[in-house]
């Protein structure tokens, strides 16, 4: 459990830079754009590894069960993971309806995939790996409207085309990961 713990120091805690807008300034003014770019990304990359290496390593060790959630759930996990990808795939894909209306679409996705997930499992080590990133998907929602950053980055006239490429894009991701990519990237079967 340590090292989840720690993973998710290290990658949440430097995902709460943008949050802390003057220590995040204060270590650009420091390191620089670029040296504060690296050492985001080398800490990044390294809480994500660690987070998923404790992870796995808590979870075989049958941690203890908060609660048991009901085999239904399972379902209900499987119909909210659906916009999960799509707003994934929206995040990056040319500006669309879907981009503009939900104005920050990765950290909805982020939101959605961590409540879908406490909902399905209630070991500890699941329990605090997905209440850390909703938490924090929630605090950062809250920070960019602080910050004046409410709508995101969209252009003034979403096109079809960013739509259709979210939709068909992450519906075909969402099928992959139930069909075969979870099972093989996180060892547990969906379906």
């Amino acid at each position: 459990m340590t090292l989840l713990v720690l993973g998710l120091v290290a990658f949440l805690g430097v995902h709460m830079l943008p949050i802390l807008t003057s220590v995040r300034t204060r270590l650009r003014t420091r390191l620089g754009e670029n040296g504060y770019k690296g050492l985001f990304t080398v800490l990044s990359i390294a809480g994500f590894v660690l987070l998923i290496y404790g992870y796995g390593v808590a979870r075989s060790q049958g941690p203890a069960i908060l609660y048991d959630p009901p085999l239904w759930m399972r379902h209900v996990t499987l119909l909210l993971m659906v916009p999960v990808f799509v707003l994934l795939v929206a995040s990056n894909a040319p500006a669309g309806r879907i981009k503009a209306a939900t104005k920050h679409p990765m950290i909805l996705s982020v939101k959605i995939w961590a409540l879908a997930h406490l909902l399905a499992n209630g070991d500890v080590a699941s329990v605090l790996l997905f209440a850390a990133f909703l938490g924090w998907a929630v605090l950062d929602r809250i920070s960019l409207k602080r910050r004046g950053n409410a709508g995101g980055a969209v252009s003034a006239s979403p096109s079809m085309a960013g739509d259709v490429v979210s939709l068909v894009v992450g519906l075909g991701l969402y099928v992959a990961f139930v069909l075969y990519l979870h099972e093989w990237l996180i060892g547990v079967s969906v379906v």
